[in-house]
This record gives structure tokens, C-alpha cells and sequence, in this order.
């Protein structure tokens, strides 16, 4: 199954149950060079889980981290381009964030 999570094009924490399991998401955006979208990642007590993630297409964003316990997968799509990353503008209006359960 593919859900999406609800975002705004501003820097944004909330909290978020996946496949039975909450978590704190953190999302704000590198103003720089190559900068863009970056995700943290928290358990329910706001204890970090992995951050720095960035919001990049073609990729299961949490493939690397399955050693953590992550039993769903998070992918970016641009639903104008799927291979375009999500501006500061676009995100959560064509740039979309989902997760992934088997």
C-alpha cells in the first residue's frame, strides 16, 4: 500500500504513525549549492532515529537504514516530473512525500 504524507512548502515537525508504529518527522529545507528538503527522523519520545535524509527521487529514502527496524519505505515524487526533487515551493503540492508498506 502507498500513503501520503500531508506536507506544506515550510519547514515542518509532526508526528506520524507507520504500519503501527509512531514516529517525530522533521523536514527543513538547505538553502545552498545542492541544498534542498532534508528528513530527521525520531522515535515517539523525540529521540533521533537517523537524520539528514535528503528528498531525492528514484530511491526507497530508508532502503539503507532497514538495520534500524523501519518495516515500511519512504519515496519523493514530483507528480509533474517523478524525477524532479521537490523545490521549496512545490512540497506537498506536486512535490510528494509516501510511504511504502509491503
Amino acid at each position: 500500500m502507498i500513503y501520503e504524507i500531508p506536507l506544506t512548502a515550510r519547514p515542518q515537525t509532526f508526528s506520524i504513525d507507520m504500519a503501527g508504529t509512531s514516529f517525530r518527522m522533521t523536514l527543513r529545507y538547505l538553502n545552498v549549492g545542492e541544498g534542498g528538503w532534508i528528513l530527521d527522523i525520531a522515535d515517539s519520545n523525540k529521540a533521533p532515529i537517523v537524520s539528514g535524509i535528503p528528498l531525492v527521487t528514484g530511491a526507497d529514502l530508508l532502503a539503507q537504514y532497514r538495520h534500524l527496524g523501519f518495516s515500511v519505505g519512504l519515496r519523493v515524487q514530483t507528480t509533474d516530473n517523478p524525477d524532479a526533487v521537490p523545490t521549496f515551493e512545490n512540497l506537498g503540492d506536486t512535490g510528494k512525500l509516501y510511504f511504502v508498506t509491503s
